[in-house]
């Protein structure tokens, strides 16, 4: 590999960790914004905006309750949005590992992205 190739490489590098620190920073606000519009809303409200032991369990069903205003469905989001944000990084971990060349690391974090996404599934299906 040339100096210059090196160089690129170390650019792209930085600029890869720069995305992932954003997507950190972005994710979190953005579930702090979202998760305290929703405290607002309940505290405003004094209500969760369904009826006493039912709330939303599908992400279709915390979106429409999020465009209703329902804080509990808002509070949600806020919370989905959070999860959400490590797995990006993971994502985008992939396509630096990826473009490192570390094929090791590209099928370690490939395995961690399948391991989140088998625990989302069995948390869905309540086992």
């Amino acid at each position: 590999m040339t100096s210059k190739n090196k160089s690129q490489s170390t650019d792209e590098m930085v600029s890869v960790e720069r995305l992932i620190g954003r997507i950190l920073q972005i994710g979190v606000f953005t579930s702090a914004i979202i998760l305290a519009l929703g405290l607002l809303l309940f505290l405003m409200n004094q209500t969760t905006g369904y009826p006493a032991g039912t709330h939303p369990k599908t992400l279709l069903a915390i979106l429409q309750g999020a465009i209703a205003f329902k804080p509990y469905a808002i509070m949600m989001l806020g919370l989905f949005c959070l999860i959400l944000t490590p797995v990006l990084r993971v994502v985008v971990s992939i396509y630096a590992f990826y473009k490192e060349e570390d094929h090791l690391y590209v099928v370690i974090t490939v395995l961690v992205l399948i391991i989140l996404l088998i625990s989302f599934i069995i948390g869905y299906l309540g086992f």
